[in-house]
């Protein structure tokens, strides 16, 4: 299924009119890499929505009508009209956490959210409060369970947001605890802070999957044209401590790391730097990727596609059917492996893949 985007685009949400920028003629969803995903890594069904945004048109899409939805929780859908319909939000659509234990957001090819270069767009955090403690070890619980899906993530921003509070990252979402799916799926233009050593994904940032199980990003493009990259300190397209990813089928292109300084910071910069698509930090974990192109992503210090670092070397970076090209960095990265830093328990376990 690819991710269609017509030229004619109406920006609703919060009486602005202010529309997202111009990505209309971005890349569809994901790239065809033909490997198969698993059960876990598929579309929800979302044949019975707990709630229908809009009421058929354009105008009652809001950027309050998708805030109340994700605070509800369950299955989200949306009735915006014929046309492909942008919401501009006004405020962070956040995740309630004993609303689930199963939500799902699917924009259905048609839906854009945008945080109007202004805002972070999702945001789900077991470990908040005032999202509600579900149970006592909030770290590694299995809900709630947040699929988004045939949707499109634009402008968010997450820039100056509390990272003493390990807040910070994340333009386009925030997840930590509970467990992450994104299925096609498109983010552009998402930024985060520009420099710092622990602030990363521009356009997701994640901690805390339940029971170290993978975060499925399925036939999704971040990025995917000049002009359209996401921008952070590291990790332009994804973040994560501690997180292990399955990359199935997906773009990621023109995403940029251009912290200073890289991790820990050195003396007299401010930190940051790496990981110009993927930023992955932490000890047991793993990144595999299959069927998926990483192109012209760029950092500033290590791993123009990839910064991959495991402090225990337990963790495994696995690429299969894959293209990783042209990703400069203009610091630091493996021998024999352009565009990649990695510490871990061997060298990535690379199949039937180009690296260059």
């Amino acid at each position: 299924m690819r991710l269609m985007c017509s030229l004619l685009l109406v920006a609703c949400g919060g009486g602005t009119t202010t529309p997202p920028s111009n990505w209309a003629d971005g890349p569809v969803a994901g790239y065809d890499g033909k490997c198969a995903v698993p059960s876990d890594g598929a579309l929800e069904d979302v044949s019975m929505p707990t709630t229908v945004v809009g009421t058929g048109t354009a105008a009652s899409c809001t950027s309050a009508a998708f805030v109340a939805a994700v605070a509800k929780g369950g299955v989200i859908t949306f009735d915006c009209g014929s046309d492909p319909t942008a919401i501009v939000l006004t405020e962070t659509a956040k995740v309630v956490n004993d609303t689930g234990p199963r939500i799902v957001i699917d924009g259905g090819g048609k839906v854009t959210l945008s945080g109007g270069g202004k805002v972070r767009i999702l945001y789900q955090n077991t470990c908040d409060m005032a999202q509600k403690f579900t149970t006592s070890h909030c770290q590694d619980q299995d809900h709630p369970r947040l699929t988004v899906q045939n949707l499109t993530f634009v402008d968010g921003n997450a820039k100056s947001i509390n990272s003493d509070a390990g807040l910070s990252g994340g333009g386009a979402i925030f997840a930590r605890g509970g467990r992450l799916k994104i299925v096609n799926s498109r983010f552009f233009n998402n930024v985060c802070d520009d420099t710092g050593p622990d602030v990363g994904g521009a356009a997701v940032r994640a901690f805390s999957q339940s029971m170290g199980q993978p975060l499925y990003v399925v036939n999704s493009t971040f990025g995917g044209k000049d002009g359209l990259g996401n921008i952070g300190s590291n990790g332009g397209a994804l973040s994560s401590i501690g997180v292990s990813y399955t990359v199935i089928n997906s773009l990621f292109s023109f995403n940029k790391a251009i912290g200073n300084g890289a991790n820990p910071a050195k003396s007299g910069t401010p930190g940051g730097g790496s990981g110009g698509a993927i930023y992955n930090d932490g000890n047991t974990f793993t990144l595999s990727l299959c069927g998926t192109k990483i192109d012209d992503n760029s950092a500033k210090e290590g791993g123009g596609a990839i910064f991959f670092v495991s402090n225990d070397r337990s963790g495994s970076l696995i690429i299969k059917d894959s293209i990783l090209t042209n990703n400069p960095n203009d610091g630091f990265s493996t021998q024999g492996f352009p565009g990649i830093f990695v510490l871990a328990k061997g060298p990535p376990d690379v199949t039937n893949s180009d690296i260059r």
